[in-house]
């Protein structure tokens, strides 16, 4: 999947399957608050993805969906080498899905629940398809 903001974060998908979506982002100082440690934006836009990606695994061939909006709990610092973002797949209705995301902070192969999300994504046919 190539997504103009993954490049842009440097982040990579590492696991696809129905209802999951994950993304991995090594640590880059330009994403961070303080040494060591990422930013909420970083964080909120790894849940965000993450969760909107697992909900559009579930929709039919030609459909895509965009966020309607998410809430996100920033619950322990966010410091480590890198995140790690697990989303699924909650429920679907005929417009809109709801999915979930948690995101990890990954320290000498340690993970801590740093954040957890809700988003409400709006399934559409995409034009063209």
């Amino acid at each position: 999947m190539e997504m103009p903001i993954a490049r842009h974060f440097g982040f990579a998908v590492t696991h696809v399957g129905p209802g999951l979506f994950e993304i991995t982002q090594p640590f880059r100082q330009e994403l961070s608050f303080s040494q060591g440690i990422f930013q909420a934006g970083p964080v909120g836009t790894l849940a965000d993805m993450a969760a909107a990606c697992a909900g559009i695994t579930m929709l039919p061939r030609g459909w895509g969906a965009s966020t309607v909006d998410y809430t996100i709990k920033l619950i322990a610092p966010a410091a480590g080498e890198k995140l790690v973002a697990r989303g699924r797949f909650v429920r679907s209705g005929r417009t809109l899905s709801v999915s979930a995301a948690d995101v990890y902070a990954v320290r000498h192969e340690n993970e801590t629940l740093c954040a957890t999300a809700l988003a409400t994504i709006r399934n559409f046919e995409v034009t063209g398809s």
